[in-house]
């Protein structure tokens, strides 16, 4: 297969760790660019090798004044409404000592783009979060010093064995603005609080403390059903990892997950945190949190279920929390060798594919629902091997068995091909990204793709039927960062729009995206909208303007990785699998050109 071809072209193409251009390259200005040829020569295994590369390459500058950026095509229409997307994601991955990181784990670096229509303009700003790791790996932005291993990565030039700093909170995954606050979140931590202005970090935001000072709020459902025994001894090995896992590894008691949610309904938000020993017991301890638009805590949930779970991403309707269960084991080999330091620390789980199902929990969002509904700390299995990544939207409807139905259109991927630490095909021995591990040659069913599960619950709480099926049959294509009208959230939508492959590239067929689909869910039609050449693109993210459910634009990032450029793409969603989507494209100098980002936020002004 044409990618089991990369991996010994890359060990022709590295030496050490530098990157040495290809044949066909010109030097400009200190970067490497190809020389214009047909778009047949250029779809090669180096051409592949080196885009996917240059997708996580190390952004050092900071743009810590806002600039314009120059429009390259089109214009920005009128009724853009005046806002700022912020985008999260990694910005540097190697160091000045020979340390190169797993993207999950590279430093924070937040990017603005604020839309002023009364000049029809766009801003741009940029800076990395001022995090605990960051000041102590790079003190003045100049140079860099890797010293924490971060859960995914191995260090070369840095301490290895007895390296105890894991919990590297890099404030990289997502970005959310509330109650007058904009936050960084991080997988594991506290969230880190940044000026919406001027990204200057404000520090840290304690809003699991805020959330503790105020637990007259709190109404915790009862824990999974246990012989006694079992739990007591569960218990017993909780009470004794917590201080090893809070005083050796610095982890903190309660991990808030990065994955956030907003009832519009309501006007809440909604985050969850997991305990610590969760990643070592074969229970998982679910905290939810909702504040109020002040960051004042209207009600907290906790519920102990019996799975040992990785949650990523989660789902909630008007009478329920939904968990898409992830199961995973302890791998003893592998935490043997994360003890070393020589593998990265994630090596101590994997994924246990043992169950031909999902465990899907309705957790009851209040005690009424509680009280007469079905017993909670039992899942409904999903008749699908799944592993849960992201969820666009989940809404729930009566039906006509006096009971409830529960949609949820998300992506998942196959327990098969999801493996920790080989994510974004990461590999610390060559210091380089192996695109074949994100284009294996079963990619078309393994990777990420987007479903429907469907659940019918009657007048009881019980399950009378479950389904997954794709929620397109014309896009079955790799596909993922499903995304909605954010007025739509928690009732039924019409359409999803998500990052998608569309398979021009012969060695890069799945991975980078270079696509938006935009789906319509009534009818499971497919219409998308895509780059041209050596360009990828990321998250989509939908700007509501009114006149419909497609009513407004579709914000994503272009990387034009070959030529060094970033674009931000403006879209009509209406026109989406039209000659005209394209409204405006607006281009980022290239000195300030920016690694992929993660996750991003609108927030209108």
């Amino acid at each position: 297969m044409a990618t089991q071809a990369i991996a010994p072209m890359h060990a022709a193409v590295v030496h050490r760790h530098h990157v040495l251009p290809p044949r066909r390259c010109v030097r400009r200005r200190g970067v490497f660019v190809r020389a214009s040829a047909a778009a047949a020569e250029t779809d090669t295994l180096s051409a592949a090798f080196w885009d996917y590369n240059l997708l996580f390459r190390s952004q050092r500058d900071e743009c810590l004044d806002s600039i314009p950026l120059r429009v390259t095509e089109g214009a920005i229409p009128p009724d853009f409404p005046a806002g700022t997307y912020y985008l999260a994601g990694p910005g540097i991955f190697s160091d000045d000592h020979g340390s190169t990181v797993h993207p999950l784990d590279g430093h924070g670096y937040l990017r603005s783009f604020r839309f002023r229509p009364g000049d029809r303009t766009i801003h741009y700003s940029a800076r990395f979060v001022e995090t605990a790791a960051k000041r102590e790996e790079s003190r003045d932005g100049a140079s860099w010093r890797f010293t924490h291993r971060g859960p995914f990565s191995v260090l070369q030039g840095g301490k290895k064995v007895g390296n105890v700093k894991v919990m590297k909170n890099v404030a990289n995954t997502s970005v959310l603005r509330w109650g007058g606050r904009l936050l960084c979140l991080w997988e594991g931590g506290q969230p880190y609080e940044v000026d919406p202005r001027t990204l200057e970090t404000v520090g840290p935001f304690d809003l699991l403390g805020l959330a503790a000072a105020d637990d007259n709020k709190a109404t915790n459902a009862s824990a999974a059903r246990r012989p006694w025994l079992q739990e007591a001894g569960l218990d017993a090995a909780a009470r004794l990892l917590r201080p090893v896992l809070s005083g050796v590894f610095d982890m903190p008691g309660k991990r808030l997950l990065a994955h956030y949610k907003i009832d519009p309904r309501r006007g809440r938000l909604l985050m969850v945190a997991c305990n610590a020993e969760d990643m070592l017991l074969p229970r998982s301890h679910f905290t939810f949190y909702e504040f109020d638009a002040h960051f004042d805590l209207v009600q907290k949930r906790e519920f102990v279920v019996p799975d040992h779970l990785m949650i990523h991403d989660w789902a909630f309707t008007d009478t329920h929390y939904i968990l898409l269960g992830n199961r995973i084991k302890v791998d003893i080999p592998g935490s043997l060798l994360a003890l070393t330091g020589t593998h990265p620390m994630i090596a101590a789980l994997a994924v246990d594919p043992s169950r031909q199902s999902t465990p899907v929990y309705l957790l009851p969002r209040s005690p009424e629902t509680e009280a007469g509904g079905r017993d909670w700390s039992v899942p409904i299995e999903a008749p699908s091997q799944m592993w849960s990544v992201h969820v666009g939207n989940a809404f729930e409807e009566a039906n006509r068995r006096g009971g409830l139905d529960v949609r949820l259109h998300m992506s998942s991927c196959s327990y098969q091909w999801f493996h920790f630490h080989r994510m974004f095909g990461y590999n610390w021995h060559h210091k380089k990204l192996d695109p074949s591990f994100m284009n294996a040659a079963k990619g078309k069913e393994w990777l990420p793709r987007l479903v429907q599960v469907a659940i019918e619950l009657d007048r009881t709480g019980e399950c009378r039927r479950c389904s997954v099926r794709r929620l397109s049959d014309q896009h079955a294509r790799p596909a993922d960062f499903p995304a909605i009208n954010p007025s739509y959230a928690n009732q039924r939508n019409r359409f999803v729009y998500a990052g998608a492959a569309s398979g021009s590239r012969r060695f890069l067929p799945y991975f980078p995206f270079d696509s938006v689909v935009k789906v319509d869910v009534s009818d499971g039609s497919a219409r998308w909208w895509s780059t041209d050449g050596r360009k990828f693109v990321g998250e989509p993210v939908f700007v509501p303007t009114g006149g419909g459910e497609d009513g407004g634009y579709v914000l994503l990032v272009e990387y034009a990785v070959s030529k060094h450029r970033c674009h931000l793409v403006v879209l009509d969603a209406k026109k989406i699998g039209t000659e005209n989507a394209l409204v405006a494209k607006l281009e980022v100098p290239k000195n300030l050109t920016f690694p992929m980002g993660f996750h991003g936020f609108w927030g209108d002004e």
